[in-house]
């Protein structure tokens, strides 16, 4: 089975975290937000389009397909003035051209088919000299081994069928930047970041977040069995050292419009 997006039982599976600083220090090294306008297209529960907003960003515009995760996002983001959220696409988002100065996608495209929709959506939404920042995992990104900060790769060491899963719908860097360039984007520029996901001060608190699926769709194909024989697995491995810092490596394309 995979996630549904739009069952109310999903609503907040990515609204509970905080962005960490590892990922700030990441896209201001790209880019500097301050009194820029910023689309975030799959915000999911609006996690970094808080943190967008946090780094100085004149407004901030959260974009996503589930109304469920809309409305999660509107009601975390609470009274915030620079915040605003509305459902549309990546493909569609139903903003103007020329509406962004920094167009943020993370952990988008690998739900998609192709990118090319997706890329030409975000030079329409960009104003000249804005920027586009795709954040997600390539196969070699997902390939990494478990380790007691590195989690995710415990889910694979497990099962080795959620590997397949993950050759099927990680994007390739070629394939992200053949996208781009056919966009228009033609300065493309990548760069590797581990971001720290969370740290638990419990591994009891790591496991239930593991139960709940918190943020995590592999982990929705995942019988509830199964899925409590991986949480097993990972404290056999990790010896339930505490605190966890749970690390995930990802790639960052930088392209300029």
């Amino acid at each position: 089975m995979s996630i549904d997006f739009h069952s109310q039982e999903n609503k907040y599976t990515y609204a509970t975290r905080t962005a960490n600083e590892s990922w700030a220090r990441a896209v201001t090294a790209a880019v500097d937000p301050r009194g820029k306008r910023v689309v975030d297209v799959g915000c999911g529960g609006g996690i970094y389009s808080q943190a967008w907003a946090d780094l100085g960003a004149q407004s901030v515009t959260g974009i996503d397909f589930s109304e469920q995760m809309v409305a999660a996002a509107r009601e975390k983001a609470g009274a915030r003035s620079r915040l605003s959220f509305q459902t549309g696409t990546a493909q569609a988002t139903g903003l103007a051209a020329g509406a962004a100065d920094i167009v943020f996608e993370r952990a988008l495209i690998h739900h998609l088919k192709d990118y090319e929709e997706s890329c030409a959506e975000a030079w329409r939404l960009l104003a000249p000299g804005g920027t586009l920042l795709i954040q997600d995992r390539t196969p070699e990104d997902v390939g990494i081994p478990g380790s007691p900060t590195h989690i995710r790769g415990y889910f694979f060491d497990c099962f080795p069928r959620l590997s397949a899963v993950e050759a099927g719908r990680r994007p390739t860097d070629a394939k992200v930047r053949a996208a781009l360039h056919k966009a228009g984007f033609q300065s493309v520029e990548s760069a590797t970041l581990w971001e720290t996901r969370r740290v638990y001060a419990h591994f009891d608190d790591l496991a239930q977040d593991l139960a709940s699926r918190t943020g995590r769709s592999i982990l929705h194909e995942l019988s509830d069995e199964e899925l409590r024989a991986l949480i097993a697995h990972i404290g056999e491995r990790t010896g339930r050292a505490e605190p966890v810092e749970e690390q995930d490596r990802w790639t960052l394309w930088i392209a300029r419009r």
